[in-house]
């Protein structure tokens, strides 16, 4: 069974409330490619069903599972860190400030190669820890790349500073150690913590084996964990969708590299 959350009516029709007020705000947007008609149209959708949190076609993965697990699981504040941000460029999190630059808002370029909404949040948190890469949407491949690689010490500050977690932890998957990674992710995700796992994406999620595999995707671990015998299987949250990840014992072990985990 898949751990899933639950939100009762109240937080759902406070959240929808937040966006009703935002609506109807006369506070101009700081965003030079956005429209407040889409994004509020795009915060109703998402509450709705978080799985309509994208990354799209920019390398956000890491931050796309923090905000995934924000909007599923604290659907009032992210409804308040949009506005926020949409109106004055930046939003309280749990110890820190955290805003978008002013080139980052300036930037008119509407070709996003993702939604307003999410662009709006992921290219803030991501611009949070990029100190050598701007972050442009149409900037070339290999530059995107660079300045959105998420480590594991950034998903943990994510973790805090948007969820409010204030235990974060890092399992290391290496050798013997893999299985005993994917128990403490579960066992925290059953605690009503979140776990992000590291793979990667070329061996586990596309089927393309590589001679040397690297690190190159973050996932959220949804639950449904299984060992049987040299089969492994369990599902997760990935560019905007539930995928069951099926694989032998000798690929998870090469492909699956660390998870992060958050509690309150």
């Amino acid at each position: 069974m898949i751990t899933s959350v639950s939100l009762d009516a109240t937080q759902i029709q406070a959240a929808i409330s937040e966006i009703d007020t935002f609506e109807q705000s006369s506070a101009a947007g700081v965003w030079a490619c956005l429209e407040k008609a889409t994004i509020v149209a795009e915060l109703r959708s998402r509450i709705a069903d978080p799985f309509q949190v994208n990354q799209g076609g920019q390398p956000f993965c890491g931050p796309a599972c923090v905000l995934f697990e924000l909007v599923r699981k604290q659907p009032i504040r992210y409804v308040q860190i949009c506005r926020n941000l949409f109106e004055s460029g930046g939003f309280q999190g749990t110890t820190q400030w955290i805003r978008a630059s002013e080139a980052l808002r300036g930037n008119v370029d509407r070709n996003l190669r993702m939604s307003q909404t999410d662009w709006m949040v992921l290219a803030t948190l991501r611009e949070s820890e990029s100190s050598l890469f701007p972050i442009e949407p149409n900037a070339s491949e290999l530059i995107r790349n660079l300045a959105g690689m998420t480590k594991s010490w950034e998903i943990k500050g994510w973790i805090r500073e948007l969820l409010g977690y204030s235990k974060t932890d890092y399992h290391q998957a290496f050798l013997f150690s893999d299985i005993e990674a994917m128990n403490q992710s579960i066992a925290a995700i059953q605690a009503g913590g979140v776990a992000l796992l590291l793979v990667t994406a070329e061996g586990l999620l596309q089927g393309n084996p590589l001679p040397i595999p690297f690190p190159s995707h973050w996932v959220t671990l949804l639950g449904n964990f299984r060992v049987n015998g040299e089969q492994v299987s369990f599902d997760v949250y990935t560019w905007a969708k539930q995928v069951t990840l099926q694989t032998d014992m000798s690929s998870f072990k090469k492909y699956f590299w660390a998870g992060v985990t958050g509690m309150p």
